[in-house]
């Protein structure tokens, strides 16, 4: 359980983000949804929390900004006394062949991607630091692990948040810290509900499992990761796939 515990979930207007707030707030957590753009949505998410008896509040911030990812975490510990969870889900795609993608499409699944992880992170370790205590969880991407095709920019920024999450875990880990990734494969969302049947199958192929992924999935390991019980793990990236990346 999670009880009384505060948690930032970025990105958490729908989506893998939406689920996991869903889930921590069942379990107890007190969830800051983040969002940069759907405030509708995430206003929504909200409300589903607190109609389960959960607590929780929508907070606006484009996390790939420097100063306002400081804002947004110098809010949540005023308002809240502190933070212990922290879940980097906050991620765009803009998908090209390598020689096709302009420098602005691999700048901005970077900036969000990756540097809005590292930003929360290091605006948030103090807090954490001083708690002695902590857990941060990225939400990667078995494309970080395989690469994939036409997501240079992509694959880049979810491998990098692999060793953004290794080398946070050996700096804070003395200080009970913990940072984990979750790598998920092909996930039941609105992103992929849209994509051909063709491709679909093709990618069902590529699966063991032979099916695609649901975001109670992800949003069970995260919670998971969160929790007491997960105390001793850290470093460690979880591929969420059906045995895609095996």
């Amino acid at each position: 359980m999670l009880t009384g515990k505060i948690a930032v979930v970025t990105g958490a207007s729908r989506g893998i983000g939406k689920e996991i707030a869903l889930t921590l707030a069942q379990k107890g957590a007190t969830v800051i949804v983040n969002y940069n753009g759907s405030a509708t949505k995430a206003e929504e998410t909200v409300e589903q929390i607190k109609e389960a008896g959960g607590k929780g509040e929508a907070v606006q911030c484009n996390v790939s900004d420097f100063d306002k990812s400081a804002e947004f975490m110098a809010y949540v510990i005023k308002q809240y006394g502190r933070v212990d969870i922290l879940v980097n889900n906050a991620g765009i795609t803009r998908d090209n062949l390598l020689m096709k993608m302009s420098e602005e499409d691999f700048d901005a699944v970077l900036n969000t991607n990756l540097k809005g992880a590292f930003n929360c992170i290091k605006h948030i370790s103090r807090q954490m630091l001083k708690q002695k205590s902590g857990r941060i969880i990225n939400v990667s991407s078995v494309s970080g692990v395989m690469g994939n095709a036409g997501q240079a920019n992509y694959c880049a920024s979810k491998a990098g948040l692999i060793g953004l999450t290794k080398s946070v875990a050996r700096e804070l880990a003395s200080r009970g810290i913990t940072s984990n990734a979750v790598a998920p494969g092909f996930i039941d969302t609105e992103m992929t509900q849209v994509l051909p049947e063709a491709v679909k199958a093709a990618a069902t192929e590529q699966i063991p499992m032979k099916h695609f992924g649901s975001t109670k999935d992800i949003a069970n390991t995260v919670a998971f990761l969160a929790s007491d019980e997960a105390g001793y793990i850290t470093g460690q990236v979880i591929c969420i796939d059906g045995g895609m990346a095996m």
